[in-house]
């Protein structure tokens, strides 16, 4: 007979009643309580997920997820052994190195919940792990594709995502250490550091904010930076989130602290700078002369879509003096059919780019590319033909876009995104003093954050010449020879290549 067919299945789960019991005193009862069949049960009624299996026999009681369970090594390791001894030999079964005994009934349920089988043998719990969750497969990242290099990315399972570091990081130096946030979710943080290269002060740090979180859930590392940082008002990222692991080697490699969060395929990095957003993985696999023309050109991105529009707006509304002559008669004439200043013009256009790349964004990827093209170009064309914009706005407006497409962090392309809206107002107003005082705001902001203690400007405020050359530029490998001063590693030196 199959062993599976024997199943009895009950149905159990914390009922969530409103009597004033938070999660914290919850936990504090779980505690200090032996585990127990019955109080288990209690714990996990109106569960339908949940399989007790009984083996009268043998007086043991078994309490799993079938649906965490990798069941071949359920039968082999659980099932079979244990039909197969008698009572009196089962203690001695139970001594080996599989079968964890527990005298905790917060580590019993948490065991079960993490995919473990509870055994219950004579007033005794034992855990035995047989878990496996479904994941998916390893594939390339859709936010940070590049041309060369590798193309792996990690995927939402923690197990996955430390192969794919361990097999880069080949060092017994590589520490991890393993947290739990969520009062409800219990997800599994992991803080990953090279030792002796990271700083164990900021280590230390980041752990005790993770520590000291107090929520019902996390689901992602995105949504977990945002609780830790120092700075949550701010418009700006504050640590850099990957999904690339030879991204994350390399920020381990230079004395950075790496976080995972389960459930997530983004890592995230700290500290982090303002200008490690504009990096990426490609400027390292092509010649050091291409890295560092595309690097400055994304800088020169930056300005383009933070301020051309804004600019356009500022000289079309206040400043005609500075428009060329031969610019200026086409430009009068473009405009000789627009009923609306060009702050108005300028929104309206930004605020319809927005739509168009929002829905290309949630809609299927082939539906979602028809739509950014064809929508840009018709509803373009059309606004021009009907009078609602200016053809010089629509090449403004779509230079800015493109530009803010080079940024390879996505949200930092974003941020920008946003500030693009309140120069652009500032400029309609106040011209070009309007949009000087709001550059001047955006620079004062970024030099007031800070990440794990360390300026968010590094290495401009403060100023580290030798970190410019792989900042501003992409060196040649021989001239980075130590690590950034942003991760404050007390062993400085990474690289003594010679020319």
């Amino acid at each position: 007979m199959n062993l599976f067919s024997q199943f009895y299945k009950s149905l159990f789960t914390k009922q969530i009643k409103n009597d004033g019991v938070t999660p914290k005193e919850d936990k504090l009862q779980e505690s200090v309580q032996k585990p127990s069949l019955q109080h288990t049960i209690s714990e996990f009624k109106d569960c339908g997920d949940l399989d007790h299996h009984t083996l009268p026999h043998l007086q043991v009681d078994l309490l799993f997820f079938r649906h965490l369970l990798d069941e071949q090594r359920f039968l082999k390791t659980v099932l079979e052994p244990i039909n197969h001894v008698k009572i009196e030999e089962l203690p001695q079964l139970l001594k080996e190195s599989q079968y964890k005994l527990t005298e905790n009934t917060k580590e019993l349920i948490l065991g079960i919940l993490n995919g473990r089988v509870a055994i219950f043998f004579q007033e005794k719990a034992y855990l035995i792990d047989v878990y496996k969750p479904a994941t998916r497969n390893i594939t390339q990242s859709e936010t940070e594709t590049v041309i060369t290099g590798p193309h792996d990315a990690f995927t939402e399972s923690l197990d996955p995502n430390l192969s794919l570091l361990r097999k880069r990081v080949k060092s017994s130096h590589l520490k991890v250490i393993k947290l739990l946030v969520g009062e409800v979710t219990k997800t599994t943080v992991l803080l990953l550091y090279i030792k002796d290269l990271a700083n164990m002060d900021l280590v230390k740090e980041l752990q005790d904010r993770i520590e000291n979180i107090e929520i019902d859930a996390i689901y992602d590392s995105n949504m977990l930076v945002q609780i830790i940082e120092e700075n949550p008002n701010s418009i700006f990222p504050q640590f850099l989130t990957t999904e690339r692991p030879d991204s994350v080697a390399s920020k381990l490699v230079s004395g950075r602290i790496v976080g995972f969060v389960d459930g997530s395929p983004s890592a995230f990095v700290a500290p982090t700078g303002f200008f490690e957003f504009f990096g990426s993985p490609d400027d390292y696999y092509q010649r050091w002369w291409l890295g560092s023309f595309v690097r400055i050109l994304r800088f020169f991105a930056f300005i383009i879509t933070t301020l051309f529009t804004a600019f356009y707006v500022s000289v079309t509304t206040f400043h005609y003096e500075m428009i060329p002559d031969t610019l200026l008669l086409s430009l009068a004439e473009s405009r000789s059919k627009v009923p609306f200043p060009p702050i108005y013009e300028a929104l309206l256009m930004e605020i319809t780019i927005e739509l168009l790349r929002e829905a290309g964004a949630r809609l299927p990827t082939k539906i979602g590319q028809t739509i950014g093209i064809v929508g840009g170009i018709v509803i373009g064309q059309a606004a021009v033909q009907a009078g609602l914009t200016s053809n010089i706005l629509i090449i403004a407006v779509a230079i800015s876009a493109i530009a803010s497409f080079v940024i390879p962090s996505y949200i930092m392309s974003a941020s920008i995104r946003l500030i693009r809206f309140g120069l652009i107002i500032l400029a309609g107003i106040y011209g070009n003093f309007g949009l000087m005082i709001g550059v001047t705001l955006v620079i004062i902001h970024l030099v007031g954050i800070t990440n794990l203690g360390t300026s968010y400007l590094t290495p401009v405020s403060p100023i580290y010449k030798a970190d410019w050359i792989d900042t501003f530029i992409r060196a040649p490998f021989w001239m980075m020879r130590d690590r950034p001063s942003l991760s404050k590693s007390p062993n400085k030196v990474k690289n003594r290549m010679k020319k």
